[in-house]
């Protein structure tokens, strides 16, 4: 790897989310950028409620090349974008912002990031198949849009806020079946899915030890997914693997979603292999 300092001439990238301190997006891109030889750095920023539409601005005014965007700010962010790409307008929710001459553009990469790490990690094939989405933020968005696209038989959604998870079920019927619910509900179909994607913050460090739902029905022949990284190995994966489930973590999502946003920014061939790396040094 080339040694390598910052100087003028590197180009600035980075992350806004609220909480962030959790976030390996810095470790994974910085080695990213290093094994490239590219003359590039990425920072995570605390951007709080209330302080985006700053935060954005400031994405032209200090002439970053790309920001991620995280919870909870990829539906919003949307707002103060000068385009936003077609699939992530289909999902409604951005995480990934290139800066082109100081026109912003939004994309999402949390989907497609999702499917290929779903294949690839849990040889899991979407068509046909029936899905629980669970939470109905912006990477639910971007992940129910992805499952419909790859030909699912039917994503259901389930929220805390039903009339999120409604709106959201509405979004993805133009391309599969999908239907809103409470959690409360989800006894009604828990019977006919094949897949559960977890989706929240519900787990995540460092409230390792919350699950979002009763696990007391999984069984085999049910795929359990996890959007959550950190840990590696959420409760709920636990829980889900004692049922005999087979279970798939949200690591490869993260390094794909990743990889595709750095793609977006560098013109290059993401090094995944090399991301991947990083992130479990990381742990």
């Amino acid at each position: 790897m080339v040694q390598w300092q910052m100087d003028t001439g590197t180009v600035m990238h980075g992350v806004f989310g609220d909480p962030i301190k959790h976030s390996k997006s810095p470790i994974m891109h910085n080695r990213a950028f290093r094994v490239l030889g590219l003359n590039a750095a990425y920072a995570a920023f605390h951007i709080l409620p209330g302080q985006l539409k700053d935060a954005v601005a400031g994405i032209r005014a200090m002439q970053f090349r790309g920001v991620n965007v995280t919870i909870p700010h990829k539906l919003e962010v949307m707002d103060y974008l000068d385009e936003i790409d077609e699939g992530a307008k289909a999902i409604g929710a951005v995480n990934t912002i290139v800066n082109e001459d100081g026109r912003l553009i939004g994309h999402n990469t949390d989907g497609i990031g999702y499917v290929r790490s779903l294949k690839e990690e849990a040889g899991f094939g979407v068509a046909g198949k029936k899905v629980l989405i669970l939470g109905a933020g912006g990477a639910a968005r971007g992940v129910s849009y992805a499952l419909a696209k790859e030909g699912a038989a039917a994503v259901y959604i389930a929220n805390r806020t039903v009339s999120k998870a409604l709106e959201l079920a509405e979004a993805v019927r133009p391309f599969t079946k999908s239907d809103g619910m409470g959690y409360e509900s989800i006894q009604d179909v828990r019977d006919e899915v094949d897949l559960i994607v977890h989706n929240t913050s519900v787990g995540m460090h460092p409230n390792v030890d919350d699950v979002l739902i009763d696990t007391s029905w999984f069984h085999e022949g049910l795929t359990v997914s996890e959007t959550v990284y950190n840990p590696l190995v959420t409760r709920l994966l636990r829980e889900a693997e004692a049922k005999g489930a087979k279970t798939h973590g949200g690591l490869g999502m993260f390094i794909y979603q990743g990889a595709y946003a750095f793609e977006y920014w560098t013109g290059r061939e993401a090094p995944v292999a090399a991301m991947r790396e990083a992130v479990l040094e990381a742990f």
